[in-house]
């Protein structure tokens, strides 16, 4: 920002204001957005001596520092600095590559986002890094799993789908008592709700994708990493030449300046949803770690500032055909992938599809849900027209 405040400011303020400078847009509030290659140098020497605050454009633009600047400040102490990546799956893998090499071992959360486990059977695989998965409820006992050459636990709280709690601050301390290198993905939270540093963790991850953008219109992730995990990280990042378009970059930013407002509204509205539907006689459990009835409430009640849109339930035993039935005959709930937009979405999933270190018996289907920024009365008429036609097929 242009003009540095003289006293600390709050994230909402914060998220208006990191990575401006209006001296450098002459006066215009938004950063420009440099769509670059090529640069020129001022002579052969400058050329020669790379005296030139940007290299090419693959190495950073305006647009590009703008971005990293507020994302770093939205972070908070410990952060060093971000890389920029051109989707959450590139930032995850991106992450891991720059920590481990041949011969290694890392340990991952059982409960991981799903591809992230198929980059670790097939291409670190091949690599010759081995991975062990771990039961995400471990803790401490962590420690167990650990071999000499164990550079990095890999950790995703709640859980991708099926929403365990990790006790990250102790799996870190174990970690780091053993060299190892502790990495998160952040999206359900994001900084404004989870301070993945002062927890512990060296790298935090995010699908820009999700709520940074907010519109379901952009690809974009995002390493943020401490002083000790950076250069590497941005060194694996320059040498790969990863990159992010500017156009997605700009979204991002402008993303950014409603995070905190959007994310209050997925967190209340997602809640009013939950709760709705743990009260359902169809409904056997609802997974959300901020209603006091969830197994990983007291977790998130210590480490977390609050929650977003995103949960799943658990469905008491009926047919396929009446679960689908609910799903089709909902018109606000969209049948779709990825989240953190505005919409609302809802998807069928099994975890027991791909577990290895856990069993996975929630005693009936399971559904996902994200609550977007509808009016949540509009929302539970749906979910309650879904639910006669779901009664009507059984």
């Amino acid at each position: 920002m242009s003009k540095k405040p003289k006293t600390p400011i709050k994230p909402d303020t914060l998220l208006a204001h990191a990575g401006r400078d209006s001296e450098l847009s002459h006066g215009f509030i938004n950063p420009p957005v440099y769509h670059a290659s090529t640069l020129l140098f001022a002579s052969a020497e400058d050329q020669v001596a790379h005296r030139s605050r940007y290299q090419y454009g693959r190495r950073g633009t305006p647009t590009t520092e703008a971005l990293e600047d507020a994302l770093t400040a939205l972070e908070g102490e410990g952060c060093a600095g971000v890389a920029l990546l051109p989707s959450g799956l590139a930032a995850i893998t991106t992450a891991l590559l720059a920590v481990v090499g041949a011969g290694d071992h890392i340990l991952v959360t059982d409960s991981v986002y799903r591809p992230t486990r198929t980059f670790c059977d097939g291409i670190l695989k091949r690599m010759g890094v081995e991975t062990t998965y771990y039961d995400p409820l471990i803790g401490a006992d962590i420690a167990k799993l650990f071999r000499p050459n164990t550079r990095a636990v890999f950790t995703e709280s709640p859980g991708s789908q099926s929403f365990e709690m990790q006790d990250i601050p102790a799996i870190a301390k174990v970690a780091h008592d053993r060299g190892a290198l502790v990495l998160t993905d952040n999206t359900w939270a994001s900084p404004l709700y989870y301070r993945a540093f002062e927890k512990g963790v060296d790298l935090s991850i995010q699908a820009g994708t999700k709520y940074i953008g907010g519109h379901s219109d952009i690809m974009f992730g995002c390493v943020a990493a401490n002083a000790k995990a950076l250069p590497a990280l941005k060194d694996f990042v320059y040498t790969l030449g990863l990159c992010v378009g500017p156009d997605d970059m700009f979204l991002a930013l402008r993303g950014l300046r409603t995070l905190s407002v959007r994310l209050r509204r997925h967190h209340e509205s997602g809640l009013a949803i939950a709760r709705w539907l743990e009260a359902r006689p169809e409904v056997l459990r609802v997974m959300h770690p901020a209603l006091e009835s969830d197994p990983g409430h007291a977790i998130w009640k210590r480490d977390f500032t609050g929650a977003c849109g995103l949960f799943s339930i658990v469905l008491k035993p009926v047919s396929q055909q009446a679960v689908y039935a609910f799903m089709n005959e909902l018109a606000l709930f969209g049948i779709g992938y990825s989240w953190g937009g505005f919409e609302s979405l809802v998807i069928s999933f099994d975890c027991d599809e791909y577990r290895t270190a856990t069993t996975w018996a929630p005693g009936g289907p399971t559904l996902r849900f994200h609550v977007g920024l509808e009016d949540p009365a509009d929302l539970i008429a749906d979910l309650e027209r879904g639910f006669a036609v779901f009664n009507a097929t059984k």
